[in-house]
């Protein structure tokens, strides 16, 4: 088939990769426009569009696929259909059908749970201990379309956001082609989705990401991993936000009020609603990453200090 490959970031390489080296013709790449970023605001490609300039791909960039240029794009291009894996924009109803066999879309979690933008994290947030990756036809709904394939993941205990989506990228390539393949054959049927575990997962906010101490360490952990790489989880101290990263649960709680900090030669700890927990590193304000005992060092803080919420 003639296929248009849309996507934007990092974890929608392996898709295109495996896109490029299969049976099937990638007659160009839709990805989203440059991002200015880093302190000089410099105009930057997506992942996609690098791969796809590497390989000679034509790319289109669009920030909204009702932009009439596009549109004309697209009815010349005349693809037999638009696999989609991470994106970033709502297609058009009017859209839907150009395509012969329309858009095909790789989404991170088994439908119907989580559909939305932020799979991953969702599921690692409310504590699933099975996660996958499904391509569906795209419709009008929000991944309400009917599923071609299924693959299923273990969540790790130790899992963030980033580790998991890579190796869901990276098992979902192979699932997205045999879904192409399937389709251009005549033999692979789409069946519409169950009614029942419909669960939703949108984008993932900054503010979302405070800590409240006063929660489990368990609910903790799990929002800390889930909100690694971005948006980042945080909590603060003397008004001062501090990002957090890997932490341990210990097996009992340490004395102290919720988010009271014990601090040690080489450890810190803080309490929580249940057990403590063992910080791994932490990130101040235009500082680097560092581990939690180098940063209570170096702002001098000690046992009984406490992590407060932004808005108690």
């Amino acid at each position: 088939m003639r296929i248009i490959f849309a996507g934007t970031p990092k974890i929608a390489i392996p898709s295109l990769t495996a896109l490029i080296q299969s049976e099937h013709e990638v007659i160009a790449v839709l990805t989203r426009p440059d991002a200015r970023v880093g302190r000089g605001l410099i105009a930057t490609p997506s992942a996609v569009a690098v791969v796809a300039s590497e390989n000679n791909i034509p790319i289109l960039k669009y920030a909204h696929l009702r932009d009439k240029n596009f549109q004309q794009e697209l009815e010349i291009l005349n693809p037999d259909a638009i696999a989609v894996v991470a994106f970033g924009a709502l297609v058009p109803t009017e859209l839907l059908t150009q395509p012969k066999f329309g858009w095909i879309n790789l989404h991170f979690s088994l439908l119907p749970s989580w559909r939305g933008a932020a799979p991953v994290p969702y599921s690692i947030r409310f504590g699933d201990e099975i996660t996958g990756a499904t391509t569906f036809q795209i419709d009008e709904g929000l991944d309400t379309g009917p599923i071609y394939g299924v693959l299923t993941e273990p969540i790790k205990a130790d899992d963030t956001t980033g580790t998991l989506l890579t190796r869901l990228s990276i098992s979902g390539a192979p699932l997205l082609i045999q879904t192409l393949s399937g389709i251009a054959r005549g033999k692979l049927v789409a069946r519409p989705q169950i009614t029942e575990g419909v669960s939703f997962a949108p984008k993932l906010s900054l503010a979302e990401g405070e800590i409240d101490w006063e929660q489990p360490a368990l609910v903790i952990g799990r929002k800390i991993r889930a909100f690694s790489p971005e948006p980042g989880a945080w909590t603060t101290l003397n008004g001062v936000r501090i990002r957090l990263g890997p932490i341990s649960i210990l097996e009992s709680n340490l004395e102290g009020t919720p988010g009271e900090l014990i601090v040690t030669k080489n450890e810190v700890f803080v309490t929580t609603g249940s057990t403590s927990i063992k910080l791994d590193t932490v990130q101040a304000p235009g500082k680097r990453e560092m581990p939690a005992a180098d940063w209570t060092r170096g702002i001098r803080v000690g046992s009984g200090a406490v992590f407060t919420m932004s808005n108690p």
